[in-house]
């Protein structure tokens, strides 16, 4: 498997490297907005010599180098006084509302809040410089129609369905709060707070904030690490990127510290984990290609559709259930991983072999006939899984062909989404390894005889 990771980096190096030389930038900085933002944050003590606002062909806006720089080099130190916290809401002309409101608003509702209000109150904000630059609409899944929803993985369309319910629930639920804050704004609160505003506030927050602990505050209820960071969040994503950040005490400042460097007039990048596509498109709206961390999710309904004609089927998901190993189960361009080729051991062992189960489930192997059995199924559940791609990808161009722009940004973060899991998905490369490292040479004639033909 290293060595199949080491080509498959080499690959990806070439790709990037490649197309690094023919993505173009635009500088930004000139434009009324930018201007605007970088006197706001130098009035706050923030200056930047290295990087610059650009607009980038392939990732679109982003913050490119002025100079070269070196590993270890610090590239973004942003004082506190910049950053929007909780802190920043609860001094504010909302603070009072907040304050003796029960019950307890969470740290990301009063950011919300405060977001939709200054929003409101225009060039009157303080913080309209930034505001101003922030994206009027999202491409994360709580933006999604129902007919862009339905064409995600049924994994994924899953957690985007219970993040949009959890929005118009935040919504719903705090009508009483948003009325009391009629006295601050010029507008009926109906009008101003409405569901489509926190969408955009909280996609605003969740997509955009850096992790910084707070004290805990008796004004709010729940964990509070929010801290949404002007300037600094222009930073894109490259899941290859090293970088330190954090707040640093001693200096007051978020700062960020890049590990590799940067060439000059490249785009700056950071990362934001170790995230598959599906949590990438989940938290923030984008997909990446070659990312590494690229998995599929096998849910539960399709281990069920694939094995719907074994009788004591019931009784294996239930027993994988209660052991917590239905989560997870995932395919990967290396191949199914440990947690799905384990589940599929066992559910290829009989009822009547049932005090084997939990064994199974510790690593213990089966037999030749049954590991034949479990990789015919892994080669199954790719094969239906790659079925269902090609026909939401169809789905995709025909709707492209008559959307509007709106939709067809979503339709294209799914159809990047479908086209980098896809990769994932195609058995014959990583069954020659699976072959190699597991079975016997009496088995691997067996299986290659089984896997040019239909699964049973």
């Amino acid at each position: 498997m290293r060595g199949h990771s080491h080509r498959a980096g080499r690959t990806a190096r070439k790709r990037r490297q490649k197309h690094e030389s023919s993505a173009r930038s635009v500088s930004l900085c000139h434009q009324p907005q930018y201007v605007k933002l970088m006197k706001f944050l130098h009035h706050r003590g923030f200056s930047s010599t290295l990087l610059q606002p650009a607009l980038f062909t392939d990732t679109g806006r982003g913050l490119q180098t002025l100079r070269t720089i070196k590993p270890g080099q610090l590239i973004i130190s942003l004082p506190e006084s910049c950053l929007l916290t909780t802190s920043t809401v609860l001094d504010s002309y909302l603070g009072r509302y907040i304050k003796s409101w029960k019950p307890r608003l969470s740290p990301l509702l009063a950011l919300c809040i405060f977001l939709v209000c200054e929003r409101h109150r225009g060039e009157a904000s303080d913080w309209f410089p930034y505001i101003d630059v922030l994206p009027t609409v999202y491409t994360c899944p709580a933006y999604f129609s129902d007919d862009v929803m339905a064409l995600l993985p049924a994994s994924v369309r899953r957690r985007a369905l219970e993040q949009r319910e959890a929005v118009k629930e935040m919504h719903s639920s705090n009508q009483e709060f948003f009325r009391s804050l009629q006295p601050v704004l010029s507008q009926p609160t109906a009008d101003v707070l409405t569901y489509e505003a926190l969408r955009w506030a909280w996609c605003s927050v969740n997509t955009r904030t850096v992790f910084m602990s707070h004290p805990s505050s008796s004004f709010l209820s729940g964990p509070d690490n929010y801290a949404l960071a002007p300037f600094l969040d222009l930073l894109n994503h490259r899941p290859d990127v090293q970088v330190k950040a954090g707040f640093n005490d001693v200096t007051s400042c978020y700062e960020i510290r890049s590990v590799s460097g940067t060439l000059r007039y490249q785009q700056a990048f950071i990362n934001y984990g170790s995230h598959d596509n599906q949590r990438l498109l989940l938290e923030y709206g984008f997909v990446t290609t070659a990312n590494p961390h690229s998995v599929v999710y096998v849910d539960t309904d399709l281990l069920c559709d694939v094995l719907r004609g074994d009788r004591s089927l019931t009784q294996k998901i239930k027993f994988l259930r209660e052991n917590n190993f239905l989560h997870n189960l995932t395919v990967s361009s290396d191949g199914p991983s440990w947690r799905l080729m384990t589940a599929l051991r066992l559910l290829s062992l009989p009822q009547t072999l049932y005090r084997q189960w939990k064994a199974v489930l510790l690593g213990q192997l089966v037999c030749e006939e049954r590991e034949q059995w479990s990789v015919r199924m892994a080669k199954s559940l790719c094969q239906q899984l790659l079925q269902d791609t090609c026909s939401a990808l169809d789905k995709v161009s025909h709707l492209l062909q008559q959307c509007e722009q709106p939709i067809r940004e979503q339709l294209n973060v799914v159809k990047s989404l479908r086209q980098e899991e896809s990769c994932c998905k195609k058995p014959s490369d990583w069954l020659k390894h699976f072959l190699c490292c597991v079975l016997t040479e009496k088995s691997k004639r067996m299986i290659c005889y089984c896997l040019s033909s239909p699964p049973a």
